[in-house]
């Protein structure tokens, strides 16, 4: 089998070590074999992409236009394809990897044309005869690093900034699906970028991440991934002077009140928690119910899920594919455990599934009577794993929802005008969904949430430049 190279100083080289791609719906199909890089390796890359910068972030504003344009629209192009790819290596359904390929295409058009929006601002200073400008410019080169549960949507939203504003990339995928990423080198090596500009190296974070946020020529770090990583490169980045941009992940609320469309409800709260497999940051793990509409919500719930197909990713049929590996899996059964073993009642779900092939098969777990203290409402599972909280008053269950160390995401579901916009002002996240799943935001507008979800600047939408620039004001006497 072919091993797929890295991508370093705009050409295609071996690594020391490679990496089978697992099928999570078939552990018996390997994808492909994937070149892992070691410290070396990501010493070259970033000494090639310190060489290149220069040039590339003199490049004129179309330049940088016409090379993510022609990035986003081969990846509209290619959707089923590599949306095949996204959902054979990481475990998400056919529409869900089809949909996130395209989604990244639009997040480089989209930056193809912040590209030519960066702009400046011109003021007369307060003394006479003197002018004062403001411009933006890259802050060199960035390091990127990104999970594995969107393993195309993720690089694109930190990738297209950082190139649209004049930044080189050195980029570190997770490890588990390298598959997408090596797809997006690619297309980006045939893209018109000068060599060097755009860097690919495959391996493990404790390996190449501590190398990128250590290297003194790395001018930025942007990862997303666990609060623990996290909170040690915001730490090595603070002792390096390097700009942090960091997303951690969620325990997002999902509130139900008395008055809400039970039927909305239930399909707002089915897509929130379980698609995708529930591996999302943005997921609803905890349902706040208020007690008049509990029973037929609870009720409401058993019986969609029931009506839940879980499968090989691939099939039309499929509506929950697999966990993406035996690590996650055994993480989710141990929570599911934990959640029996403090009280809660395991209403449906929680058991591993057999299919035709061998893969990581979870039925999709709905735990009710959980209590705000038990680890299920406290941890972020990252699996098809829910739970009900039952509480009185809307003021009850705003206070719950807002009783996390996280603030990414936040929901709720009412006819209540009243209690939608209260609930909009006073929700302790980045985030706010009324009648909508915490999980599924858009492209052009801002991503990111508070307390021990984010850290830094925002990602997506025009508030990406806050990380990717740095201003440059100029004072200019006239004559």
């Amino acid at each position: 089998m072919e091993t797929k190279k890295l991508y370093i100083g705009g050409e295609w080289v071996d690594g020391p070590l490679s990496k089978p791609n697992i099928n999570p719906s078939n552990t018996a199909d390997i994808i492909a074999e994937y070149a892992c890089g070691q410290a070396d390796q990501v010493q070259q890359a970033v000494a090639a992409a310190t060489s290149s910068w220069p040039t590339w972030a003199a490049s004129t504003p179309q330049q940088r236009f016409n090379v993510l344009d022609f990035v986003g629209t081969e990846l509209l192009q290619r959707a089923e394809e590599l949306g095949t790819l996204l959902s054979r290596e990481e475990g998400k359904t056919l529409p869900e990897g089809i949909g996130e390929v395209q989604r990244a295409g639009y997040l480089f058009k989209f930056f193809a044309g912040e590209a030519l929006r960066n702009s400046g601002e011109l003021v007369q200073s307060v003394r006479p005869g003197v002018w004062v400008d403001s411009v933006r410019e890259p802050i060199g080169v960035v390091g990127i690093v990104t999970p594995w549960n969107f393993p195309i949507a993720i690089p694109a939203w930190k990738i297209a900034p950082a190139l649209a504003f004049g930044n080189a990339v050195v980029f570190k995928p997770a490890e588990l699906v390298p598959g997408s990423a090596w797809a997006l080198a690619e297309i980006l090596s045939r893209s018109g970028l000068p060599k060097g500009v755009f860097n690919l190296v495959i391996g493990k974070g404790s390996q190449i991440g501590k190398v990128l946020v250590e290297h003194p020529d790395i001018a930025g770090i942007t990862f997303t991934g666990s609060i623990e990583v996290g909170g040690q490169i915001a730490a090595a980045c603070g002792r390096n002077m390097k700009k942090v941009q960091l997303e951690m992940g969620g325990k997002n609320p999902l509130v139900v009140l008395d008055d809400a469309d039970l039927d909305v409800a239930v399909q707002v709260a089915i897509q929130g928690s379980y698609f995708s497999t529930g591996q999302r940051c943005t997921a609803s793990s905890r349902l706040i119910v208020t007690e008049k509409i509990h029973n037929a919500f609870v009720s409401a719930m058993i019986e969609k899920l029931g009506t839940i197909t879980v499968g090989d990713a691939l099939k039309k049929e499929t509506h929950i594919g697999p966990v993406v590996d035996q690590s996650q899996l055994d993480k989710d059964l141990e929570y599911i455990r934990s959640g029996v073993s403090e009280g809660a009642r395991l209403a449906c779900g929680g058991e591993v599934l057999k299919r035709d092939a061998p893969g990581y098969f979870l039925a999709p777990a709905l735990f009710t009577d959980s209590r705000p203290e038990m680890r299920i409402n406290r941890e972020e599972i990252f699996g098809p794993v829910a739970s009900i909280i039952r509480v009185k008053t809307y003021e009850e269950a705003l206070e719950m929802a807002n009783d996390t160390p996280f603030g990414l995401t936040s929901g709720i579901c009412t006819k209540s005008l009243k209690h939608a916009q209260h609930f909009k002002q006073h929700a302790q996240a980045g985030m706010v969904m009324i009648n909508l799943p915490t999980a599924g935001v858009d492209y052009h507008v801002p991503f990111g949430g508070r307390k021990a979800s984010s850290y830094g600047p925002r990602e997506q939408g025009s508030y990406a430049k806050e990380f990717y620039t740095t201003v440059k004001t100029t004072y200019t006497m006239a004559g």
